[in-house]
């Protein structure tokens, strides 16, 4: 082992630099390759900033700034000024991401003025014209929220108060059209009786217009010879006046219309479960009472209601009887925003015992920070421990709404937002916001590199989805979701000013090295000391007990200038604990599951019966002779390669991963059975055939030899080809 290595190896081991050859990357401002074009955020056009804007549902009162932007240049779109109009919308949009970045704060009509005085508008015009023009597309305001510490619970919130506000329209027009029809009860009866009957009763129903015209003491006289004179048991009007004040006095909604509470409206939202939950039991008479009510008008108003049902309704019971999930649907639901930096031991519990419970309890939990020093122990990072550990706890209680996103990713998870804020019982919304106040990303940024790097991957659990786990659970929001790691295609000049592109995988590793907190976990190793022995870390994750490598990922500094970075050992080990606990994911999600392959792979080993018919020749006798046509071969074919040197795969063996595919779905597709082939060998390169072939799961990929004898580190391609040629 010469020295450079073991110098590479110690470091790896130990953290320990020990030569002058190695730089600590602590004050270099390097971050991840990937993340190099990301640098100027407010250029680009992404999903943030959001517009919160009211009279919606939890999906539509949400949008993106770009969004909003798009669907006024299409309302306004007239063919002459559209190129001005867009260039200068796009101009204001810039402008309104930058005011909104830099921290202030406020609603679209008023930043939208502001960015156009920067603009200058007023001086221009051409501009004038334009944005005024634009403005006229404009069809909804509210308050613009960036991608940051504040976002969750602020969305959340939104969202959560578009679906009570909805669900309280409906609470009031029924509750409205009971009052009116036992109110019209008392009346009816009211008028049947004497004092109804009276002469002066009579005077003043008609009014002053036409009083002189009747004579009220003979038509008093005549009603009551030929009105009956019954009327409401004395029992039933008590019980309905009851009602009326009950339906009336609640403070679960706003009263509509001129009804009056006698209190103002009870508060649903909360910020610890402890405050929630005595909330609840408080309010769990009321609660039983208003439900008891409910079911008592809709019996009166319908005439159904009899004595015998007395003893289910006993509206001065003291004891509060349990309410069913479709009588709890009709009341609001609480709201708890929790901090999981700040969450200690008891709350944990609490947010556990609210959910088994069932209540109807929708829970915000919010994590800043994943990679907290705290949370490190014996050289184990814990990443984010308390917020995963709780999702994942939630799903195994089978009947709780489980949505986990990083906050980049919450306008791409409105739906599964208002699906969760919609479900008839408990809901815990898991969201990191990337907000961590360490370095200098972008929460944004921060926030989709946790998601792509696998450190907090989206997932959502709905129970009301179906009765399995593929329809309940999804991976849905995460790129390459076959893969282990999310591989994308990275360019850069060489040192003969040529382009090169080569594709990088997005790692755990990678994550963790946008935090200058683990800074003495990586090394830079000067461009004299870049050697063989340097590997990307999914290499040596892929073979841990390669000997004569040290891993290694690639960043660039603020100059976009390429450097390589040694990773340590504590890096590389909470890269294989996140990797099993994706696997873990994925197999949830059905996809590389091991119960299916290890099935397939018995069934693979079974021996062929030369006395049974073909299977084939058995479907050809069960259907008519027209429908026995066999399907189009695909492209490639399926048993064996049409030369030793060309790429192929071992078609009617595949397990349908969709781990391939996930490397290049163009260079791989499936035929009509689901399985995969290769569809182009030359839309893609050596190195993706090469990678797909080591992450196929059963080993039927084989890359072949070289298309391109141009393509950069072909001798080690070749090397980790070798066991699949």
């Amino acid at each position: 082992m010469d020295a450079q290595l073991r110098t590479h190896v110690a470091f790896h081991l130990t953290g320990r630099t020990g030569a002058a050859d190695l730089d600590p990357v602590d004050m270099l401002a390097l971050r991840p390759a990937l993340l190099a074009r990301y640098r100027d955020l407010a250029s680009l056009r992404y999903d943030f900033p959001v517009v919160l804007s009211h009279g919606g549902d939890a999906r539509s009162g949400v949008q993106s700034l770009s969004g909003v932007i798009d669907t006024a240049l299409r309302a306004i779109a007239d063919g002459e000024a559209d190129e001005r109009v867009a260039n200068h919308a796009l101009r204001l949009e810039r402008e309104i991401r930058t005011i909104v970045a830099s921290g202030d704060r406020g609603p679209l009509s008023v930043l939208w003025d502001a960015a156009a005085l920067r603009l200058g508008a007023s001086s221009d015009a051409r501009l004038g014209d334009s944005l005024d023009r634009l403005r006229t597309g404009i069809t909804v305001d509210g308050e613009l929220v960036d991608c940051d510490a504040e976002l969750p619970a602020r969305l959340i919130r939104h969202a959560w108060t578009a679906v009570q506000e909805a669900k309280a329209r409906r609470f009031q027009a029924h509750v409205s059209a009971l009052l009116l029809k036992l109110s019209d009860v008392l009346q009816a009866d009211f008028v049947r009786s004497d004092a109804g009957k009276a002469a002066g009763h009579l005077q003043a129903s008609v009014g002053t217009t036409h009083g002189d015209d009747f004579d009220f003491d003979a038509m008093s006289w005549v009603l009551g010879q030929v009105t009956p004179a019954a009327s409401l048991p004395e029992a039933r009007k008590h019980r309905i006046k009851w009602l009326i004040q009950t339906l009336t006095s609640q403070r679960f909604y706003r009263p509509a219309g001129e009804a009056a509470a006698t209190a103002p409206p009870y508060s649903f939202v909360f910020e610890t479960c402890a405050s929630a939950l005595a909330a609840y039991r408080e309010r769990a008479p009321q609660t039983a009472t208003l439900s008891r009510a409910i079911a008592m008008a809709e019996l009166e108003t319908r005439g159904e209601y009899r004595d015998s049902h007395d003893v289910f309704f006993d509206e001065d019971a003291t004891d509060v009887a349990p309410i069913g999930p479709q009588e709890l649907a009709l009341f609001p639901d609480y709201l708890v925003t929790l901090d999981a930096g700040a969450l200690p031991p008891s709350e944990q519990t609490a947010v556990m015992q609210m959910l088994a419970a069932g209540l109807p309890m929708k829970v915000l939990l919010q994590t800043d920070d994943l990679l907290e020093e705290r949370s490190m122990a014996d050289g184990q990072l814990g990443a984010g421990a308390p917020s995963r550990q709780l999702a994942q706890m939630a799903i195994g209680l089978n009947d709780v709404y489980v949505l986990q996103s990083g906050a980049s990713h919450l306008l791409q998870c409105l739906g599964r937002i208002a699906d969760g804020l919609g479900y008839a019982g408990p809901a815990l919304f898991s969201i990191f916001s990337g907000s961590t106040g360490v370095n200098d990303l972008p929460a944004y940024l921060v926030s989709a590199a946790a998601v792509e790097s696998r450190a907090f991957p989206v997932f959502s659990f709905d129970p009301s989805a179906g009765p399995d786990w593929a329809s309940r659970f999804s991976l849905d929001g995460n790129s390459q979701v076959g893969a282990d790691w999310p591989v994308q295609p990275f360019s850069y000049e060489d040192e003969s000013h040529q382009e090169t592109i080569d594709d990088l995988a997005f790692t755990l590793v990678d994550f963790l090295a946008c935090d200058p907190r683990y800074g003495r976990h990586f090394a830079k190793v000067p461009r004299r000391g870049w050697s063989g022995h340097l590997v990307p870390v999914t290499e040596a994750l892929a073979q841990p007990e390669r000997t004569g490598t040290v891993p290694s990922i690639l960043m660039v500094d603020a100059a976009n200038v390429l450097h390589k970075v040694l990773a340590g050992e504590s890096m590389m080990r909470e890269a294989r604990r996140c990797r099993q606990m994706w696997r873990s994911l994925q197999e949830l999600a059905g996809i590389h599951n091991s119960h299916v392959e290890r099935r397939l792979a018995r069934e693979l080993q079974k021996p062929v019966d030369a006395a049974a018919p073909p299977a084939a020749a058995t479907r050809r006798a069960a259907v008519p002779e027209a429908a026995a046509k066999p399907p189009a071969v695909p492209v490639q074919a399926a048993s064996a390669a049409p030369s030793p040197d060309a790429p192929y795969i071992e078609t009617p063996r595949c397990t349908t991963c969709n781990e391939c595919t996930g490397v290049n779905s163009t260079m791989f597709a499936y035929n009509e059975n689901k399985q995969a082939y290769i569809a182009n060998p030359d839309a893609g390169t050596y190195a993706q055939l090469v990678a797909a072939a080591e992450g196929c799961q059963v080993s039927i990929i084989h890359p072949g030899k070289p298309r391109n004898p141009n393509e950069p580190g072909l001798d080690e391609l070749l090397l980790r080809a070798a066991p699949f040629l």
